[in-house]
């Protein structure tokens, strides 16, 4: 198969050096030339969408707390990045920090960095489920896309999840935005086939595609576009331009756009 040269998604920023999901992790992968950036969102007590993985707070803020159970101004005072260096106040060469760039982030504050960057950027948002809210996280995600003109036809944002339900939503209230179907196992594909339109994206995860690369080549010669999380190890690139991979999301979107530039020539 001959090698395509992926599109570079930035793994909740450039999460390998930065803490994930601050806006200092995003901004450093845009300035680092990734060309899309991935985000997890969940909905807040008070209906904010804010960039988190965990459902709780005890990873990236060192406290106890629910995200969905709090509400932003809470969540604003916290620091979401300490953890990422926590030696750092002891650092006395480092430059001081902007505080901006540890808060919690919201998905309006990624979209408006996004939009004003001086070149295209493509964003991958995926909901995450089981939540307290079910649908209502993706009705307000696509309210705030419309609000960007971004639920329409050629969007920047492409929208991904674990749950087929979760986008068969998605699906209801923007029709146009793309679909990625994110799983961890054949099964999954296979389970979720009656319910997954023929334009969705396949979105597995590395080992997957290294444990089973001849249903990736399958796939993608049946004409399913392939999106691969979380690819780090250049032998990886390597496997997922050679099955037709299109997008690899990375911690390391320095290193991988280097890397895949390489293949431009």
């Amino acid at each position: 198969m001959v090698q395509t040269r992926p599109q570079v998604v930035a793994h909740r920023g450039a999460s390998a050096t930065n803490a994930e999901h601050t806006l200092g992790a995003y901004v450093a992968a845009l300035d680092e030339g990734a060309e899309a950036l991935e985000c997890d969102v969940r909905l807040t007590a008070d209906g904010h969408l804010v960039c988190v993985h965990d459902r709780d707070l005890r990873r990236t803020a060192h406290r106890d707390g629910i995200v969905s159970t709090m509400e932003l101004a809470d969540l604003e005072d916290l620091d979401f990045a300490a953890w990422k260096n926590p030696w750092a106040d002891l650092d006395d060469e480092a430059l001081d920090a902007d505080p901006e760039l540890a808060r919690v982030l919201t998905m309006r504050r990624l979209l408006e960095t996004a939009v004003e960057y001086p070149r295209r950027v493509e964003l991958a948002i995926e909901t995450k489920h089981p939540t307290r809210y079910a649908g209502l996280v993706e009705r307000r995600l696509v309210q705030l896309l419309d609000e960007f003109g971004w639920a329409g036809r050629d969007s920047p944002a492409r929208i991904m999840s674990f749950s087929w339900v979760a986008l068969r939503r998605i699906r209801r209230l923007a029709p146009d935005l793309e679909l990625v179907l994110l799983m961890r196992s054949p099964s999954q594909w296979y389970r979720s086939r009656p319910f997954v339109d023929s334009d969705w994206l396949a979105g597995p995860g590395i080992e997957f595609v290294r444990d089973h690369p001849e249903l990736i080549a399958k796939m993608v010669r049946s004409g399913v576009r392939v999106h691969c999380w979380t690819v780090n190890e250049t032998e990886d690139i390597d496997r997922c331009m050679e099955l037709g991979v299109e997008a690899i999301i990375t911690d390391t979107p320095g290193a991988a756009v280097t890397y895949v530039r390489t293949f431009d020539a």
